[in-house]
């Protein structure tokens, strides 16, 4: 087996078959670890390699009673909670600490088989789309060491790409797995809210909020997509309600009545054309397969960024005010009084992007200016949800690029925050209408780097979009994977 694009339902299937076991798995994944892991650093913590050995083995005599996920390595991002891995968000703040359970997806994740291979690399509590912003340093691209994996979840991706992990979780508050998933090559899905239990993910903006898969191929991604989603009574915004498998909607034989709306302000000045090139040729395979095109207008996505910085920075000002210093976390030992600790641990142990964010947050919401600026934001997020509603009176999902431009270089952006949050201009909208929107690849710049397409659909409508992607990838040459040489 070709472990360089080797893809999860392979591996799952030759496991089930015998053909393969867990502990070849396990051990092809340590040695890449090994080997790569320096010069990517995809992750910020990985489990003891001795205790990986012997869960591959137990699930091994297990045999078929393992799970869906029997003997697949798995990347979790460092803000969703494990007992035998520390969460740190990527901050100061959180180094070193220790959550007291697992998240919901953790343990369905252990349940269904996967084995937890570590800790994956992030934005500060996924403030940022790079991955620069963590505290302990960036992750690097597995197409081209130069550039930046995407972020807030660039960790996790890059450890998918380069073969690292088999399959990852990410969180998306507004692109945060879709972005990345489109600078390396990989399917990515944002659900629906409410979709995915949000029990144990270190809150960054609770309303924007979802956990979500990463995978080589559509299959692998509503492979685990299947195993965490679900009610969970412990998470306030899970919606209860059965829902049928995706996986077992991919191999739909065509999109014969299917209608593909294509929104107007989503290929206009910014986007670079090759990207639009790309895109273009995946509308015309899913033509091909038997869609519909419809031109659309989604009018208040001018809008969206301004509307999501002000509604995502207040709920970061609101959820972050608990880090202090007293409870857990970070504390300056050398403050002379209560006041002056609080002040010197946030000061300290957070990082520039985060204290901009808490800034703009405290900002929109004081006295005098929240219903200028907070509320007005919420009123434009209700108007974006009512341009996705009418749109979806016309067609069954859209189609858009899924960022402007292909991966960028590694501090590049760095000193122009407006450029980065910018990165997220075709993601963002999804998380504030609170639908499901997937990545997939769909080709490759001229100096060979990856690009993505976006399916936004109805809420729920993740198995249409999963089998939209399957089409296209059935229809389009597939666009290979980083290879050896470029991540040595």
């Amino acid at each position: 087996m070709d472990w360089n694009s080797a893809t999860a339902t392979d591996i799952a299937r030759s496991i089930a078959s015998g053909s393969l076991t867990a502990r070849d798995v396990i051990g092809e994944t340590i040695t890449r670890l090994d080997r790569l892991e320096p010069g990517l650093h995809s992750f910020l913590s990985v489990r003891n390699h001795d205790d990986l050995v012997r869960e591959a083995e137990a699930i091994d005599r297990a045999g078929t009673k393992a799970g869906p996920l029997a003997g697949l390595p798995i990347a979790v991002k460092d803000n969703i909670c494990t007992v035998d891995l520390p969460t740190s968000c990527g901050s100061r703040i959180l180094e070193g600490y220790r959550s007291p359970y697992d998240a919901t997806v953790v343990e369905r994740i252990r349940a269904a088989g996967g084995i937890l291979i570590g800790k994956a690399n992030l934005d500060e509590f996924g403030m940022g789309s790079s991955t620069e912003n963590s505290a302990f340093g960036p992750t690097r691209n597995p197409w081209d060491e130069k550039r930046v994996p995407g972020g807030s979840s660039g960790g996790s991706a890059a450890a998918v790409s380069a073969g690292q992990a088999i399959l990852a979780l990410g969180s998306d508050t507004g692109g945060s797995i879709r972005q990345p998933a489109a600078y390396s090559g990989l399917v990515g899905l944002k659900p629906t809210y409410g979709a995915v239990s949000r029990y144990g993910l270190v809150a960054f903006a609770s309303s924007l909020d979802q956990i979500g898969p990463l995978g080589r191929t559509v299959a692998d991604t509503a492979l685990l997509y299947d195993v965490i989603s679900g009610y969970d009574p412990r998470d306030s915004t899970s919606v209860p309600g059965s829902r049928p498998a995706t996986a077992r909607s991919l191999d739909r034989t065509d999109l014969k009545g299917i209608k593909i709306g294509i929104p107007e302000e989503y290929f206009t000045d910014g986007l670079d054309p090759e990207i639009e090139r790309a895109v273009r040729l995946g509308i015309e395979a899913l033509v091909d397969a038997g869609a519909e095109t419809v031109s659309i207008s989604i009018p208040h996505t001018r809008f969206a960024i301004s509307a999501y910085y002000l509604v995502a920075d207040s709920e970061a000002s609101a959820n972050l005010a608990r880090y202090d210093g007293v409870r857990y976390g970070y504390r300056d030992s050398q403050a002379d009084d209560l006041d002056s600790m609080y002040c010197s641990t946030r000061q300290i142990g957070f990082g520039t992007e985060v204290k901009r964010r808490i800034l703009i947050g405290t900002y929109a919401l004081s006295s005098g200016y929240y219903d200028a600026w907070y509320l007005q934001a919420m009123k434009v997020r209700g108007l974006i949800a009512i341009d996705f509603e009418r749109a979806f009176e016309k067609c069954d999902f859209l189609v858009t690029p899924t960022t402007p431009t292909a991966a960028f270089l590694l501090g590049e952006k760095s000193d122009d925050p407006l450029a980065m949050y910018l990165s997220d201009i075709y993601t963002i909208s999804a998380n504030l209408a609170g639908l499901p929107a997937l990545s997939v690849p769909c080709g490759l710049t001229g100096n060979g780097l990856p690009i993505g397409i976006q399916f936004m659909g109805k809420p729920w409508n993740e198995p249409v979009l999963f089998a939209a992607g399957r089409h296209l990838e059935k229809r389009l040459a597939p666009i290979g994977c980083p290879g050896e040489e470029s991540t040595s």
